[in-house]
């Protein structure tokens, strides 16, 4: 079988035609142009302008195994270097995940004439680049033999097998003449062969068998830069057991693949890390006792007081702070409010149509600190301390904006302090919190560094991503960790009888208080001594309108003995002042000073 490519083969005589009247034409202008100009230009380029391989002549012997021999004798011309580089195509993307990959084993390089026989290899994504080099420059015509082993270019095609590989190409220069035989050592079935760039269409000058079938040959004249030789030929099937080879390429895709082995692993990884998390809940996170309605019974004597009561002693910024444990800015204004039903400060409410704004004035009164906790001392002090260090008699809350905001750290550190003294809590619940959340930080930042270097190397991201959610799950789980005491669990479960019937916002016209009910005056003192309790509940309008009931009933109650309002001012509008008297305050002890 012969064929032709006649237009091919004019194009490819023109073209060596013009290539060498070019080089004959640059030859003269290089004589005729004066030294200085010709220094001009580097002496790599050149070398490179002069260099070319004028003949390279390939062998190709398929053997058992799908091994293919591969002897290339190349002639080249050097002009002032040490040797040449060449470049194979050695793997091919051929989905998103895997790759086909070729492999150059057993290189080596040898040479007739004292032409480079070194030989070193690099590869670069989809390209493998042969350099073989001498022990000096070299110029004049040279003989270099390479041979290598070839594994993955024989495909399985049903009743057939191919061979398909880019023998001759891949130069940095010109290539005069390119030859291929296929020695098949069986019958040949068909053969091809394509030229130009990898992927090109476009035939050889010409490709065929000889007359006993058993040898393909190809032959390409003129090739440039960059350009291939493809040679393909059909074998009988199970001439050689060859197969293609692949190889999963790596990716974030891949990098991150569910598979059995990835599913489980991760499945797994969560299960122990997350169940881990859970155990530490169990452990040192869950409260010595179940809360409930009757949690005071049994190991603890009951907490004085019914549910229509707080619990004996216990005071409203500590509630706040056992409920939810932590110390909050509404606490700290629960308190604020505490301090004002039990003596100690009077609350002003300005008049808003004199001085144009809303505002209120908190006033030390006369009253021995000595039923004072440690935190409400501080906050005492902090409140009636002015900037300077001196002690003032009053404070506007509008002055407090920005100031208090350093203050309100210790007094909420001193009522984390302060539950733990009174047994509640083992350990200061902000303490505990902290310390979690912050391993739980670490542990997820850990996790993203090990999924970035397994997504760098593995494909075993997953298995970090594992990580990460089970640091996530510390951190957020950290901030239920703080444990309540078994006495802590018994005055809560006190509280949450006590909170129900603050939310329902009445209490018992008789039982309770005996037959014929409270008088109004008595009502008002008893729903400000429990006011303090429905600010940390979040039940203040619904308990200041029992007190606006209260005043209505009650003549001449314009005022509270704690709470004074401007003038033409009644308990009828205390529900609405207190409610944003607490939202006022809340925003001012909180606010920091901007820079």
């Amino acid at each position: 079988m012969f064929r032709t490519r006649s237009v091919v083969v004019t194009a490819s005589t023109t073209l060596l035609a013009t290539g060498l009247a070019t080089g004959l034409a640059t030859g003269l202008l290089t004589a005729l142009t004066p030294a200085s100009a010709a220094g001009a230009e580097p002496a790599w380029n050149q070398a490179a302008a002069a260099e070319r391989v004028l003949k390279d002549e390939a062998v190709l012997t398929p053997g058992q195994g799908g091994v293919t021999h591969v002897k290339e004798t190349i002639r080249y011309r050097f002009a002032g270097r040490q040797g040449f580089k060449r470049t194979y195509p050695t793997r091919s993307h051929e989905s998103l995940t895997e790759d086909r990959v070729y492999k150059i084993q057993n290189l080596r390089a040898s040479s007739p004439d004292g032409g480079p026989t070194r030989v070193d290899t690099s590869e670069d994504d989809t390209r493998t680049t042969v350099e073989v080099t001498g022990g000096a420059k070299l110029t004049g015509d040279r003989t270099v033999v390479l041979e290598y082993d070839l594994r993955g270019a024989i495909t399985p095609m049903g009743a057939a097998e191919e061979l398909r590989w880019p023998v001759i190409g891949g130069w940095k220069v010109p290539l005069d003449e390119a030859r291929a035989t296929v020695d098949g050592g069986t019958a040949i079935r068909n053969v091809n062969c394509f030229t130009g760039p990898i992927g090109s269409m476009i035939g050889c000058t010409q490709y065929y068998m000889n007359h006993t079938h058993t040898q393909g040959v190809f032959a390409q004249q003129g090739m440039l830069p960059g350009e291939y030789l493809v040679v393909v030929a059909g074998l009988p099937a199970r001439t050689t057991g060859g197969r293609a080879l692949y190889e999963r390429r790596h990716t974030v895709a891949t990098a991150f693949s569910v598979n059995a082995v990835t599913g489980s692993a991760l499945a797994g990884l969560l299960v122990l890390l997350c169940g881990g998390v859970a155990v530490l809940y169990l452990l040192r996170g869950r409260d010595a006792r179940v809360v409930g309605k009757k949690a005071a019974e049994g190991d603890h004597a009951p907490v004085a007081g019914t549910e229509f009561e707080p619990p004996d002693g216990v005071r409203p910024g500590q509630i706040g702070t056992l409920i939810d444990e932590q110390a909050d800015v509404i606490d700290v204004t629960a308190t604020i409010v505490d301090l004002a039903v039990r003596g100690y400060l009077l609350i002003e409410e300005e008049d808003r149509a004199r001085t144009g704004r809303l505002d209120w004035t908190l006033r030390r009164l006369d009253r021995p600190q000595v039923d004072l906790l440690p935190y409400e001392r501080i906050l005492l002090d902090a409140l009636l301390t002015a900037p300077d260090g001196s002690t003032r008699d009053a404070v506007k809350l509008s002055q407090l904006g920005g100031t208090f905001a350093t203050k309100l750290a210790q007094v909420r550190s001193a009522m984390y302090e302060d539950v733990v003294k009174q047994g509640w809590f083992a350990r200061r619940p902000d303490t505990v919190r902290s310390r979690w959340t912050i391993a739980g930080i670490v542990i997820t930042l850990l996790g993203i560094g090990g999924t970035v270097a397994l997504a760098l190397t593995t494909e075993w991201a997953l298995a970090g991503l594992a990580l990460i959610i089970a640091g996530a799950a510390l951190a957020y789980g950290g901030q239920y960790m703080p444990a309540k005491t078994a006495r802590g669990a018994t005055v809560l479960a006190h509280t949450i009888g006590f909170r129900a019937f603050l939310e329902r916002g009445t209490i018992p016209e008789s039982d309770v208080y005996g037959e014929g009910g409270i008088a109004s005056r008595q009502r008002i003192a008893l729903f400000s001594r429990f006011l303090p309790y429905a600010v940390v509940f979040g039940v203040v309008p619904k308990w200041a309108e029992t007190v606006k009931d209260a005043g209505e009933r009650a003549e001449g109650a314009d005022n509270l003995y704690w709470y004074e309002g401007p003038a033409e001012w009644d308990l009828s509008k205390f529900a609405e002042s207190m409610r944003v008297f607490t939202l006022a305050t809340s925003g001012s002890i909180s606010q920091s000073r901007g820079m």
